[in-house]
């Protein structure tokens, strides 16, 4: 009753302003009407509403109204089918999900997503990179459920596809400044020369700076959550007739960042004993079971978001560098079928520095010869160097034989190589009572974990905890027909399949700064098949039913103790739905209800090695396994769009999102508290039962110049951010259990005031003069937590950036 309470609540905040307006006869402003949206979501471009399929749009204006400058700033929740985060708490690389289907750990070298992230037709392999600042974007389109069929692997959940603009061949541009609090400056180029030779040539280049939003109080290092991106991109259209042309474009990007700040919540959730500082020092000898160590002076507990941590430590910004070239061909051979070429090659290269758990995992251990040995340090300072090169080609047939019949046909290459190193250095050490620290010695002093290697941070130094290479190539077919009988026009039966062969290989040479020759091979081929019945109601309303499927693709977690193959989850998915333009088009309303069945789920458990003689022995591993069982995903979606007067839209979405995943088999031997192979409690991460969001738009003229409003609201219910969490529970230290924590429900509001069409003297070029806010309320809630240590410490947690805002001058000439 209470979230159908809040979803009527929304409904009337979206639509209520609507209501006077729509009494009045819809036909006296019938140029009060919404405009048609445009997708490429079935290969080839089509009215959304006249495409069987649960889309959301947003377009690059819209973003702008939100000042959205990359894909981390949806985490607000904007599209409330699309969950993005960060993976751990790092801007560095981002987790994608959909309809419930939402990684925990695809960070990695052999390891994938389940929704697909597409720019201009090309996939893009990983997750690293993702957050890179967006060229000159025409429009998102997010595709719900699976599409495993046209866009084949790793489209379980949907899929992202990023589309900017091409070159106009039209002299023109535009440039935008802009600044705001915490730092934070913008800046844009987007230029279109004019065509020459049946050539078009169009330049884009951004840069965009924040300084971190929690501050560090060691001088000369970084903060919180700052970022600093530059980029630019050259693209070259050639159009020498109707029939054919050929785009080539080349982008490079750089991203400095840094993670969102992981606080301690609290402290002794448990209620142990908390041990005495002469039990701290007298090392594990004196730590009776069911006790726990006490806080340093210097560590707070923070249940609300920090603007400054209290102890300061080396922090340096991540550096994410990402680029590629493309090139896309088009042949018109007849008017009744195009030849279509998508080659491209991309590169990735991470760099990662994460010290943003300075306090919250920070158990004290005092140390009587600072500086020396091992005793009292904390600062896990997570590095990581991840590279990834990728190929792939695309080629597409497109046609139709008469009215009656449509098709769509291709063939499908996929090759990448990834690597990757990792250190864990700790970088501060406690004296004896916990009232003050050092920093080490950045080239290592003493070894950590006690084996006689150096381990500092600065590299040629560092104890390397893990090392992995792989290698996997895709290959597919696919085909798509859609076919409407001339005698029910109002029919149309789509059917499809895509036939794949996944190939994927690679070796764990490194573990806990030890040789090791773990390898993998996977080699699986399936069929992806598609059934679409569409019907048209009546002129503006359309009726679907969809069976689909897909699949994330398998492979080894090189996280693990042994890099053991995993298979594929697979999904299929039952989705009804309808897509109305009523009231002469003044009002849409877009509805889907789906159930998935999931199965071979991949799993990821946690676990600290402690077999005798295990090449791993002390190291912390994650294995990753498939489930038995169906998990099961059920859902409902509403898209509602309204112009109840000239110069207005108002906007509403909701999704009800219900996962039941299976408990799985414990992979790991020697644990008394979980034995082996016994049931383990599963969540689904970054999945709100319920979650909406709701716009206002209004523009006015003003004399020559035009006002522009923009409100926009977010919701989410509160969610999990960690497969599977145990801890100890007990006072007594003998009770290990599973651990399920939740993180905040979240509201978030965003505005934007602008002033447009302001002349800017001869030549014809205006400006748009904008304020805006980010986070307007300055609300603040919990969008990751982990209990894993409240036997130990406490919960850590990363909170929503603050309220960010400022202004934005936009120029178009």
């Amino acid at each position: 009753m209470k979230y159908l309470m809040t979803t009527a609540a929304w409904s009337c905040f979206a639509l209520g302003v609507a209501s006077p307006a729509f009494a009045a006869d819809a036909a006296a402003d019938v140029a009060v009407t919404l405009d048609q949206v445009i997708v490429t979501a079935t290969k080839t471009e089509t009215d959304l509403q006249k495409t069987p399929i649960a889309i959301s749009v947003i377009d690059g204006a819209q973003m702008a109204e939100r000042h959205a400058e990359s894909l981390i700033s949806l985490q607000d929740g904007t599209i409330p089918s699309l969950r993005i985060a960060t993976f751990e708490a790092r801007q560095s690389a981002l987790t994608v999900g959909i309809r419930g289907i939402v990684p925990f750990d695809a960070n990695q070298t052999a390891r994938d997503q389940g929704v697909g992230v597409y720019i201009d037709g090309v996939y893009l392999g990983r997750q690293q990179g993702l957050n890179t600042a967006l060229f000159d974007l025409e429009r998102l389109e997010v595709l719900r459920g699976p599409q495993g069929t046209l866009f084949g692997r790793n489209t379980e959940g949907g899929a992202l596809s990023i589309v900017t603009k091409a070159p106009s061949g039209v002299f023109g541009g535009r440039v935008t400044v802009g600044a705001g609090n915490f730092g934070s400056y913008n800046a844009e180029l987007h230029q279109d020369f004019q065509e020459f030779a049946n050539i078009s040539v169009k330049v884009d280049a951004l840069v965009q700076h924040q300084d971190p939003t929690t501050t560090n109080p060691m001088n000369g290092q970084a903060g919180w959550n700052q970022y600093d991106r530059k980029g630019g991109r050259v693209t070259a259209l050639y159009k020498p007739n109707d029939a054919f042309s050929a785009q080539v474009s080349a982008d490079y990007a750089k991203d400095y960042n840094t993670p969102f700040f992981s606080q301690l919540v609290n402290y002794n959730v448990y209620g142990k004993r908390v041990r005495t500082l002469a039990e701290v020092q007298a090392g594990p000898a004196g730590a009776p079971a069911g006790t726990i160590n006490p806080l340093a002076s210097l560590v707070q507990v923070h249940p609300d978001r920090q603007s400054s941590s209290d102890i300061g430590t080396i922090q340096q910004p991540s550096l994410d560098k990402t680029g590629g070239v493309s090139a896309v061909l088009k042949y018109k051979v007849s008017p009744d079928l195009e030849l279509r070429s998508i080659t491209a090659a991309r590169a990735v290269g991470t760099n990662q520095w994460d010290n943003s758990g300075i306090e919250s995992r920070n158990v004290f251990a005092p140390s009587t010869t600072p500086g020396v040995g091992t005793a009292g340090l904390f600062g896990r300072y997570s590095l990581s160097d991840l590279y990834q090169r990728q190929f792939s080609e695309e080629l597409q047939a497109v046609g139709s034989f008469g009215e009656s019949f449509t098709y769509v046909g291709g063939l499908y290459y996929f090759k990448e190589h990834a690597k990757e190193s990792a250190a864990t250095p700790l970088t501060n050490q406690w004296n004896a009572d916990g009232t003050a620290f050092i920093i080490r010695n950045p080239l290592g002093v003493g070894a950590f974990p006690p084996n006689g290697n150096v381990q500092g941070w600065q590299y040629g130094t560092r104890f390397i905890a893990r090392a992995s290479h792989a290698d996997a190539e895709s290959t597919a077919a696919y085909g798509q027909g859609t076919y409407t009988p001339a005698s029910i026009p109002a029919l149309h039966l789509t059917v499809g399949g895509r036939y794949t062969n996944d190939k994927r290989n690679g070796t764990l040479y490194i573990v806990s700064g030890k040789a090791t020759n773990f390898n993998f091979t996977y080699d699986k081929s399936r069929f992806d098949p598609l059934v679409n019945v569409a019907y048209d109601a009546a002129d503006n309303i359309s009726l679907y039913a969809k069976y689909s499927t897909g699949y994330r693709a398998g492979g080894a977690n090189d996280r693990s103790a042994t890099f053991q193959a995993f298979d594929a989850e697979e999904t299929k998915a039952y989705e009804i739905g309808a897509k109305m333009d009523l009231l002469d088009r003044r009002l849409r309303v877009n509805l889907a209800a789906y159930a998935m069945d999931r199965s071979n789920t991949q799993i990821d458990f946690d676990n600290v090695d402690t077999t005798p003689g295990s090449p791993t022995l002390g190291a912390h591993t994650e294995e990753t396994r498939n489930a038995p069982g169906i998990s099961k995903i059920r859902g409902v979606e509403l898209d509602v769009t309204a112009k109840p007067m000239e110069g207005m839209t108002v906007g509403f979405s909701y999704a009800y999102t219900d996962v039941k995943i299976p408990a799985a088999p414990f992979p790991f031997p020697g644990n008394s508290a979980v034995p082996l192979g016994s049931p383990f409690p599963v969540n689904v991460v970054y999945t709100p039962p319920n979650a909406a969001s709701a716009y206002i738009d209004y523009e006015m003229p003003v004399g020559n110049l035009t006002f522009r409003s923009h409100l926009d609201a977010n919701y989410a219910d509160a969610q999990y951010a960690f497969q599977t969490e145990f801890a100890d529970v007990s006072p007594t230290g003998t009770s290990v259990q599973h651990v399920a924590v939740k993180t905040d429900s979240s509201f978030i509001v965003n505005a934007n005031l602008a002033l447009a069409n302001i002349n800017m003297g001869g030549g014809g070029a205006t400006a748009t003069l904008s304020l805006w806010s980010r986070n307007l309320l300055d609300e603040s809630h919990i969008y990751r937590i982990s209990g894993a240590n409240r036997g130990t410490i406490g919960d850590y947690a990363n909170f929503n950036p603050p309220r960010t805002y400022g202004l934005e001058l936009r120029v178009k000439y």
